[in-house]
């Protein structure tokens, strides 16, 4: 009677382990999911900070280009002009 008793308290252990083991799978399903969705929004990020760099570096050349054009007409106009008089 005694093996009884021990069997089964042993399967209703056994039992309790399976359900817990079940619900951590489930968990684990549900993490791979978020974690999928996570990956999603960064490549999202990533792909909009890469336009971003490409739009900056398009402003800057920008810039580059008229600060040049500045240096080049107040070095024409200085020469017509003249020297300033202070």
């Amino acid at each position: 009677m005694a093996d009884n008793v021990t069997n089964e308290l042993l399967l209703e252990t056994l039992k309790a382990i399976q359900a817990k083991l079940s619900d951590v799978a489930g968990d684990i399903v549900d993490l791979k999911a978020d974690i999928r969705g996570l990956k999603g929004h960064l490549a999202a990020f990533m792909q909009s900070e890469i336009a971003q760099d490409g739009a900056i570096a398009s402003i800057q050349l920008k810039i580059e280009r008229i600060e040049q054009r500045l240096i080049s007409w107040m070095g024409s106009r200085a020469c017509v002009v003249g020297p300033s008089p202070l």
